[in-house]
This record gives structure tokens, C-alpha cells and sequence, in this order.
């Protein structure tokens, strides 16, 4: 299923060369494949990571028809992209400042009917953004599973971050990713959540290294192990809340590994 590009996918990959190149915006999509690995969550952690070293920072919700991010920054909006796609508001008007300095949300709306992808509507979206040239990064919480919805932000991005568990439907799903997007994408970035340790990943990475030369996939694609996440009870918690779990535990473990992955990132981007 994921070893050829659809035509479509090629029409889009050329489409997305023409993205704003002057503005100083990156755009990083963060997906998973599966769903219930904790994306959105250190989606919304990272944002707030970001931030602390000065990045302004914008996080698009763009998990269509099931948007959770304005939950995550006990947000209420009024407008969403929705609105702006339908004309219904500007831009400006869906660009909703959190409670946390220097973070933009552009909320999703829960329950809406998917739009029409015939015309790229979401590559023009996230061209919109990255032309205002304020924001530093847009983070891209896409939704779960590989349809052609996630498959147009994967191809729009600077950088894709693969945030995965080590259960073995998540660990499927995230090399039929590195498989999707290996033919036009440089590398994957590749984070685990809910793990015992460093190794783990580090491990298991090695493993999807090894299959993809096994099946001869792009030799030039690279996946970079980025880091782990430990369960922690804390991130449940304040997620319950309302709240960031690196902002209310500023010293604690999941905040220190997290802390890492963001300058891993920060470094390489």
C-alpha cells in the first residue's frame, strides 16, 4: 500500500517545493500512526518547552474532526480553522494567543465533516501561516492513522517527528510511515513515549534500520532516535487538568527527557 506515491501524492510533493521559502518559519509535523501514543499531548509540552528559550511558537491542531489541543491549553475558542477555510473569519482571527507566552493555537474543531482534499486546502493553509513570518516553528499535530489528510501535512513539513510506544501495532505503523515517506523525505525524527529507558528505543530503532535495509528502502532516508519519554503518572494527571506537565513539574524526569528531545531538535533544524 505504502510503496508507491499515488498521483495525487505527486502533484501535492510538487505543490509543497513552492512553499514560502523567505520566511524564517519551520514547520515540524508530529504524527504517529497510531493513535493513543500521547502526540498531542507533548505536542502541546514541547510547544511550551520551545517557548522557554524565547521561540514563538504556533501549534496547529490539525487532527481533522477530532481535535483535542484546545483542551490541552484549557482554551475555549470562538474561531477555528474552520472558520478561516469557510470564509468565515481571517486569519488573524483563528491565531489564538494561550495563556503561555509566546504560543499561538490554531484550534481544530471536534466532530467536523472532513474538507474536501481535492484542492489541497490544507497545503494552502499551512502556507498561509509560514508566509506571516512570525512564528519561529509551526508544530503540526497530526491526526492518527496514514490517510491522504496526514499524508498532505507529512509532505508539506520541513521535518517530521514520529512520536511512537513499543507496542506492536504502534511499531507497524510507524515503519509503514518510514516506508510512506522515505522516497521523498531526508529522515525521520523518532521519539518513544511510555518507556522503561533510553535503550529501549534506542534499540528498537536499530531494528527498523535493519528492516528497511532489509527490504531495500531508500538507502539516503535516515531515522534519528531523538529520545524517551518514562511512564509517569504525572503527565496523566495534569492532562486530567487541564494543564502542562513540564510547566507543573518543571524538574521532573518526563520534563527533563522532553527537555532533551526539544534541543536535539533544536540543534539539528
Amino acid at each position: 500500500m505504502f510503496n508507491q506515491i499515488s498521483t495525487q501524492a505527486n502533484k501535492l510533493i510538487k505543490l509543497t517545493k513552492s512553499v514560502n521559502k523567505k520566511s524564517k518559519t519551520k514547520v515540524l509535523a508530529i504524527t504517529s500512526g497510531k493513535g493513543g501514543v500521547g502526540k498531542s499531548t507533548l505536542t502541546a509540552n514541547m510547544a511550551y518547552l520551545y517557548s522557554l528559550y524565547g521561540l514563538k511558537i504556533a501549534v496547529l491542531d490539525a487532527d481533522i474532526g477530532l481535535a483535542n489541543m484546545q483542551i490541552l491549553f484549557n482554551m475555549k475558542p470562538t474561531k477555528t480553522i474552520y472558520d478561516y477555510v469557510q470564509n468565515r473569519a481571517t486569519l488573524d482571527e483563528v491565531l489564538l494567543q494561550t495563556e503561555y507566552k509566546n504560543i499561538t493555537l490554531i484550534a481544530g474543531k471536534s466532530g467536523h465533516n472532513v474538507i474536501d482534499n481535492s484542492s489541497f486546502i490544507y497545503t494552502r493553509i499551512i502556507k498561509d501561516i509560514v508566509a506571516l513570518n512570525k512564528f519561529d516553528i509551526l508544530l503540526v499535530d497530526t491526526g492518527a492513522g496514514l490517510n491522504e489528510y496526514v499524508q498532505e501535512f507529512l509532505n508539506i513539513a520541513d521535518e517530521i517527528i514520529a512520536i511512537t510506544t513499543t507496542d506492536p501495532s504502534a511499531l507497524t505503523d510507524v515503519y509503514a510511515l518510514l516506508k510512506m515517506i522515505s522516497n521523498h523525505k531526508k529522515r525521520l525524527f523518532l521519539a518513544f513515549n511510555q518507556t522503561a529507558n533510553y535503550k529501549i528505543g534506542e534499540s528498537i530503532t536499530q531494528s527498523l534500520k535493519e528492516l528497511a535495509l532489509k527490504n531495500r528502502l531508500n538507502k539516503n532516508f535516515m531515522v534519528k532516535y531523538i529520545g524517551n519519554i518514562t511512564n509517569d503518572l504525572n503527565i496523566q494527571t495534569t492532562g486530567r487538568l487541564r494543564k502542562l506537565f513540564v510547566k507543573e513539574f518543571i524538574s521532573g524526569k518526563s520534563t527533563l527527557e522532553l527537555d532533551k528531545i526539544v534541543n536535539i531538535l533544536r540543534e539539528e533544524i
